[in-house]
């Protein structure tokens, strides 16, 4: 923009290309682009080229897209339909494709990673524990929830409801939960829902880990645990939280004393503790 003031107060573009060590070509260039309402900066154009002689048609990038909003499927599927029609492309371009055209899910840039814990050997009970939720709709449309938590060793099992499904509901409920256990927490582990994030892990003041993403199995304890709940506590019980809470207060204690649990044996859960 200096070589540009000194040619519009008189210099020559030579003179000015001289003095300023640019080409005289570069100089010209420069007062085509250069701004005449007083600002001082030339504004940058692109050089990128509109056009690419080995880019896609128009044809199959809109056939990308179909076949994409058709069944949600990911890029190595649509590339492998596109090859069964006859359509030749690279599995790349397709990829680039379904980014430039914003048909990819992705991450978003303010999920926090979660720090990968390895899972321990459930030897003892407290060795791992797994907690869960689980919601209810009402008749009038408000949710409610039920924490859930079991541990694998022993299959001594807590819950509670709560108006609430967030870190904070998740820290009372694991704190309730581990004062009345026989045994102490070494290990949580959750599925990856907001109320067990990363803030919830720098507070819990024990080790916590999650589990791999859409793998209900990691949890399968204590989706079973959910499932047995609802089956023989809450299956006659009115969609209330004051009634479900009741319920399970009054299920807990024989899940824990008096009922036999294939999975350890035909013993107690109290049986197994006592053992330790």
């Amino acid at each position: 923009m200096q070589a540009v003031m000194l040619v519009r107060r008189g210099w020559s573009i030579r003179r000015a290309a001289r003095h300023t060590g640019f080409s005289h070509g570069a100089i010209i260039n420069w007062l085509k682009k250069a701004p005449s309402d007083g600002r001082l900066n030339i504004p940058t154009i692109s050089s990128r080229p509109k056009t690419h002689p080995k880019s896609l048609s128009p044809e199959i990038v809109k056939r990308i897209a179909e076949v994409r909003l058709k069944h949600r499927r990911c890029a190595e599927v649509i590339h492998r339909e596109l090859l069964n029609e006859g359509i030749r492309v690279s599995l790349s371009s397709v990829k680039r494709t379904l980014k430039r055209r914003m048909l990819l899910r992705t991450r978003s840039p303010w999920k926090k990673l979660h720090e990968n814990v390895v899972r321990p050997e459930a030897v003892k009970a407290g060795d791992l524990v797994q907690i869960d939720t689980i919601h209810f709709l009402m008749p009038d449309g408000r949710r409610f929830y039920v924490y859930t938590l079991i541990d694998l060793v022993s299959r001594w099992a807590h819950a509670r409801v709560s108006p609430k499904c967030n870190t904070h509901a998740s820290l009372k409920f694991v704190r309730t939960a581990i004062k009345k256990a026989p045994f102490e927490f070494r290990m949580l582990q959750s599925d990856n829902g907001a109320e067990f994030s990363k803030w919830f892990t720098k507070r819990i003041g024990l080790s916590h880990r999650h589990s791999r993403v859409r793998q209900s199995n990691d949890n399968a304890h204590v989706e079973r645990f959910n499932r047995t709940l609802q089956e023989e506590a809450l299956t006659y019980t009115p969609r209330d939280p004051e009634a479900c809470q009741r319920a399970i207060a009054r299920y807990l204690p024989y899940y824990n004393n008096d009922r036999l649990h294939l999975g350890i044996n035909l013993l107690t859960p109290q049986q197994v503790v006592r053992s330790y």
